[in-house]
């Protein structure tokens, strides 16, 4: 059988064991536990599954879509009080979207990890495969030369001689048969061996790739309905009643700035970012206008951690790929000793991530609809701050 057929068939024999496989075979593989802030940046993940975001209700006075006959989604006689809101139920919203699309971006990093395990599991089979057919026929050569010789071992046939020295002469090489005879024997039962590890693990990848598809396909629809309700709440929405709620989002901002500068802003708001953040930096304020969307990470556009991702990683330092991984395995410090290039991670379950630019700015890929921008740092409630380069 050619190599090409033999990857072939040990490929269908991933999938044939991975349809085969009794229920909850090998379904959650544990890994190494992250070290503690300062220690190795980037320890092996843990592959659970995320958690969707919860359901939210609408604000009072509101329907999903227009109402009957085109009307506005929102009272036409809205009060400022209804109108905010409105917006905080919108910010509720890509809230959601965003940590449904943390948990896309990690579960297709995974599907991709898994796909090319699984193509290293088809080839070790191939290889194991190949191995024991060659110790076969090592084995099966051995046994025809004894055959030729009339069938009897090495140590009968020293019994029979009658030359001394030809007893001394056999008695080094019946040894060095036996040696070699036994450690055919041996790499026999140590490639069987690896061929079952090879075969379990075959399975447990392919129920692994099949949860990590099925997160993905999940997390989409989540984040397609929840951009879906904002839009809806947007677009049911009047000219002076946009124009409101843009009044009232910059006066949200201005208070959250002023109170963060007033508590937890850094002691000093200009310091000099290292070598790698100052690159990082460069690379993220460059894409300052690019839309955001949601799984991207460039050239063209970016979401919140596709683009911070993308910023270390031009600046010579791959980091995770969504913003709990850069929360949970890069070193954190306090946001008293933040300087530019630093990711700031915002919300309780780690769902958004910018870049910290001094002066108290950002630059981040705030939501859908949005482009790259410019930010107020305390806009937003702050988990804490992680350095790439600690």
């Amino acid at each position: 059988m050619s190599r090409r057929r033999r990857v072939a068939a040990a490929i269908a024999l991933v999938c044939a064991l991975g349809l085969s496989v009794a229920p909850g075979w090998g379904t959650h593989r544990a890994y190494a536990a992250p070290k503690p802030p300062g220690g190795s940046p980037l320890p092996a993940q843990d592959y659970g599954s995320p958690v969707a975001p919860p359901p939210v209700e609408l604000p009072p006075g509101t329907t999903r879509g227009s109402a009957p006959g085109g009307g506005s989604a929102v009272a036409q006689g809205a009060t400022d009080t209804s109108l905010d809101a409105v917006r905080r139920h919108i910010d509720t919203l890509y809230q959601q979207a965003g940590s449904a699309t943390d948990a896309y971006n990690l579960a297709a990093q995974r599907t991709s990890e898994q796909k090319a395990r699984m193509a290293q599991t088809a080839q070790a089979l191939v290889d194991s495969q190949t191995r024991i057919a060659a110790l076969k026929e090592q084995a099966g050569a051995a046994a025809r030369a004894q055959y030729r010789s009339g069938g009897l071992p090495p140590s009968a046939q020293l019994t029979l001689t009658g030359d001394p020295q030809a007893f001394v002469d056999g008695l080094s090489r019946a040894t060095k048969e036996q040696k070699a005879a036994n450690g055919l024997l041996q790499q026999l039962k140590d490639t069987q061996s690896d061929l079952t590890t090879y075969a379990q693990d075959a399975s447990t990848n392919w129920k692994t790739l099949k949860k990590n598809q099925s997160t993905t396909a999940r997390t989409t629809k989540q984040i397609k309905q929840k951009i879906a309700d904002a839009k809806t709440l947007e677009s049911g929405l009047e000219a002076d009643q946009k124009a409101r709620l843009a009044k009232l989002e910059q006066d949200a901002v201005a208070t959250a700035q002023t109170a963060w500068l007033n508590s937890d802003a850094p002691t000093d708001m200009n310091r000099a970012p290292s070598a790698a953040g100052a690159q990082a930096l460069a690379f993220a304020t460059e894409q300052i206008g690019k839309p955001y969307v949601w799984g991207a990470e460039g050239p063209d556009s970016y979401d919140c951690s596709g683009l911070t991702s993308q910023a270390w990683a031009a600046a010579g330092l791959p980091i995770p790929r969504t913003s709990q991984e850069q929360w949970r395995l890069l070193p954190h410090i306090s946001i008293a000793d933040m300087r530019p290039g630093d990711l700031i991670i915002y919300y309780k379950d780690a769902s958004h991530v910018a870049m910290y630019a001094g002066a108290g700015k950002i630059v981040q890929a705030p939501r859908p609809g949005r482009d790259v921008t410019l930010s107020e740092a305390g806009a937003m409630p702050i988990l804490g701050v992680v350095r790439p380069d600690q």
